[in-house]
């Protein structure tokens, strides 16, 4: 029997894979399934040059290494003992196998997936994602018995958030296999641009990223930072950084990556010292460290440990540099170890600084303080200084929409876009915020992320008996409207205070923000007319039927 080679990528490497076509189809999957490095439970998706889903089966149509497939793993097996699907009396891999099924009479009978189909799958497996990530919601009765009438476990608690130990050796061990290869420059130089595309690059890759950052910036040498200690550092944030939708390592690697193309862009280097961008890009990679997915209206209100320790004052920002420098603490993760006191006060005060500006509650009066400064600013001066690198650090933090139209959204599946996909919301005041500096199809991922996180906080505040915030709250929400202003009142005054000192930004930082401005505008306007076409159809049949009615009684 013949064989036949496909060629695919997995991430960004390039793999193929030999089998014959009468091998059976479980065996091909378990060939693609040993590429991806996926587990027993993960499910894969195989794309085509066009986008396509293909069926992973012996019927696979060949290609070139010029035409390879795409190999996605789109969801995680289920945490527990037994699966929570099971637990709940759903049968995922049921209908998982029936799409299959549709899928592979599809493919044989016209070679193209219909689209709705897709969405049927992308959905189910939606779904097996959500029940692994609201696992500590009341009506999954995980997290909350209400029966019993016991309260909500305390979000810091290590059960509600517990990280796999052997994931993260698996991430360990590629991380440092990467390290050994060499960057090409033209990542190097791709990885300067505010406009990277964040989206594409999985957990070891990001972490070889940041390294290189460091490596690039001279701090190595400049520093005296041994490399593995720089690696077990590296690591240690990641371990440190909570599987949540919103606030998590990729949110962290995305600010970092922001701040370090910033530096770039309006070269930083000859404004500042080498310690003062130290500070930035260390502040970025550890500004939410530890970060629960609740926000700091939810900590002060229900009187978590946070909030009382801090004294309602940032409590999660607080936190974040707490744990920022416990890690440090630690001999082996300690990159400032040959620093001399003076610059480690330095670099310790900076951070607290900049970690801290990111509390939305200090937004207005950040802003308000350096547009005070701006016609006699002085970077010798060491409050104009530090205003400024607060600036920079709101910057990088709400600017998620500076990428590439084309980009991977591969975990966007585990967002709860059965419930949301109609919405695109508005990232607002009280979280890290703004995603409207980067390409609208970028951005929407990020606002589902924290859309998750703030309905899901907003479920746990209304089991709780807590203050909502309407702009949390699943049953009050809009699309455009919040959106609207939140750009106006939060996100342009604070990118165009910038842009006045530092009018390099104006194309890769502004324009996209007033840009996402008019797209919200438009669907605001075209809503609105959906609204009124609504109503006066629901009044027309309204007044028919009363017509019906009266002409019934006449007779």
């Amino acid at each position: 029997m013949a064989t036949k080679v496909i060629y695919f990528t997995v991430g960004l490497c390039e793999e193929q894979a030999e089998f014959r076509s009468d091998d059976p189809a479980d065996d091909i999957k378990e060939t693609f399934r040993s590429a991806a490095e996926a587990g027993p439970n993960d499910i894969l998706k195989l794309y085509n040059s066009r986008g396509n889903l293909i069926n992973i089966s012996p019927r696979i149509p060949d290609n070139t290494p010029d035409t390879r497939y795409k190999l996605d793993v789109v969801a995680a097996q289920c945490p527990g003992d037994k699966p929570l699907a099971e637990q709940l009396g759903f049968d995922i891999n049921d209908i998982e196998q029936r799409l299959n099924a549709l899928e592979k009479r599809v493919f044989i009978e016209n070679g193209d997936l219909p689209r709705s189909v897709g969405v049927i799958q992308g959905q189910v497996e939606g779904f097996k994602n959500k029940l692994q990530g609201v696992e500590h919601l009341s009506w999954l009765g995980l997290f909350k018995d209400i029966s019993s009438g016991t309260s909500l476990q305390p979000f810091w608690d290590k059960r509600a958030l517990q990280r796999n130990d052997d994931h993260d050796k698996h991430i360990y061990e590629k991380y440092i296999r990467m390290s050994q290869v060499q960057i090409t420059d033209e990542v190097r130089q791709y990885l300067r641009k505010p406009t990277f595309d964040n989206w594409q690059w999985d957990d070891p890759e990001m972490l070889v990223l940041l390294q290189q950052m460091y490596i690039d910036l001279g701090f190595l040498s400049k520093f005296n930072i041994e490399l593995p200690v720089l690696q077990t550092w590296l690591f240690e944030i990641y371990r440190s950084y909570n599987s949540v939708p919103f606030h998590n390592f990729k949110h962290c690697f995305m600010v970092t990556q922001m701040m370090y193309g910033l530096t770039w862009l309006v070269d930083l280097q000859s404004m500042v010292d080498d310690i003062d961008i130290l500070i930035l890009l260390t502040s970025a990679i550890c500004h939410d460290l530890g970060h629960p997915g609740y926000n700091n209206a939810y900590q002060i209100n229900a009187k978590t440990e946070l909030a009382l320790r801090y004294n309602d004052i940032s409590p999660l920002e607080n936190h974040h540099c707490s744990i920022a420098f416990e890690i440090l603490e630690k001999k082996h993760c300690n990159i400032l170890a040959n620093l001399n006191k003076d610059q480690y006060r330095r670099v310790r005060e900076g951070m607290i600084k900049c970690i801290l500006a990111t509390d939305m509650a200090k937004h207005n009066e950040i802003v308000n303080n350096f547009k005070a400064i701006m016609d006699h600013f002085d970077i010798n001066n060491k409050e104009h200084k530090y205003l400024l690198m607060m600036i920079l650090m709101k910057v990088s933090d709400i600017s998620n929409e500076a990428r590439p139209m084309n980009v991977a959204t591969p975990w966007l599946d585990c967002l709860l876009q059965e419930f949301f996909n109609q919405l695109l919301m508005i990232l607002l005041k009280t979280a890290d915020i703004s995603n409207e500096v980067r390409p609208l199809e970028v951005a929407e991922p990020w606002i589902e992320c924290l859309l998750e996180e703030f309905f899901i906080q907003s479920d746990i505040e209304k089991l709780e008996g807590l203050p909502v915030a309407p702009f949390m709250d699943r049953d009050k929400v809009t699309k455009p409207s919040s959106q609207i202003g939140f750009i106006k009142y939060v996100l342009l005054p604070l990118f165009e205070a910038l842009g006045q000192l530092l009018p390099v930004i104006e194309k890769d930082i502004i324009e996209p923000v007033r840009n996402a401005l008019d797209y919200y505008t438009q669907m605001q306007k075209a809503v609105e007319e959906e609204k009124e076409k609504n109503a006066s159809s629901e009044k027309s049949k309204q007044n028919g039927l009363t017509n019906k009615m009266n002409g019934d009684i006449k007779v």
